[in-house]
């Protein structure tokens, strides 16, 4: 049977992170990636294995490369901390392994995401499919600030289970990710040779938000899907405006790469 080892990136995760890794207690090895937290969450990590990681912040991808470098088993599994493998993944991962197929080299996972109470099914959030699964040495991600992509060599295929997202429990915890997301994404832009077009404040807000209200049917998820829309739409218009901002007003006392930890 094939080994696995399950990395986390963590940052005060202390709410979070006894949930996420019990989830995946059966594992052969668990790895915490994290960037320096002033809770408890690594002492919470260390009850449940001694491959804790306290590294220097340079990114979600370089971080993510990093915890690929230390690990040992034939399969990884990427967990955020504010995700759980239900029971049922669990025991279809377990099959994986044992098969063991040399002809796939990656699984892509649904995820259902819990957003201030409701499971959204719509938006273009569901089912969402993402590589979590993957043979080791066959996947790396880029290293881009935020929105990193994990890129497989080889075949892929989905799971049937899906993956539990706890993701925005409340305003305040979206808004406080909205901040630091948006400005790690205007880095990127900046880093890619972006330059600032006023059409991308005109149009790309709304359109965002047609796409998932109206196109994805985010309407069917109620109030919460209203809002998550609308969210979407401000966060788009706030990463081109910190875009602006970062060629006409530059941060006084510092740059917006500060704020780059990561957070669920």
């Amino acid at each position: 049977m094939a080994t696995l080892t399950v990395i986390t990136l963590t940052l005060n995760e202390e709410l979070n992170i006894v949930s996420c890794l019990e989830s995946v207690r059966w594992a052969d090895e668990l790895l915490v990636i994290d960037a320096g937290s002033s809770d408890k969450t690594v002492e919470l990590a260390r009850t449940f294995t001694d491959r804790v990681f306290t590294i220097a912040w340079e990114g979600y991808g370089a971080a993510r490369n990093f915890g690929l470098k230390q690990a040992t088993g034939d399969w990884i599994l990427w967990l955020d901390a504010d995700e759980r493998v239900t029971p049922a993944l669990a025991e279809e991962i377990r099959g994986i392994l044992k098969e063991n197929a040399q002809t796939v080299d990656g699984y892509a996972v649904a995820r259902r995401a819990y957003f201030l109470g409701r499971w959204i099914r719509h938006c273009g959030w569901y089912p969402g499919r993402v590589i979590r699964l993957f043979r080791r040495g066959k996947g790396k991600f880029n290293e881009t600030r935020v929105h990193e992509q994990l890129f497989v060599e080889g075949r892929v295929v989905n799971t049937r289970h899906d993956l539990i997202h706890l993701t925005d429990p409340n305003l305040q915890h979206y808004m406080q990710k909205f901040n630091r997301y948006t400005s790690l994404a205007a880095i990127d832009l900046v880093a890619s040779g972006r330059t600032f077009s006023l059409t991308d404040l005109i149009f790309r807000p709304p359109f965002q938000f047609v796409k998932m209200y109206i196109v994805r049917r985010g309407f069917l998820d109620g109030m919460e899907g209203f809002i998550l829309s609308v969210l979407s739409s401000a966060y788009v218009f706030t990463k081109y405006a910190k875009l602006w901002e970062s060629r006409h007003a530059p941060y006084a006392g510092g740059s917006p790469e500060h704020d780059s930890a990561p957070g669920s």
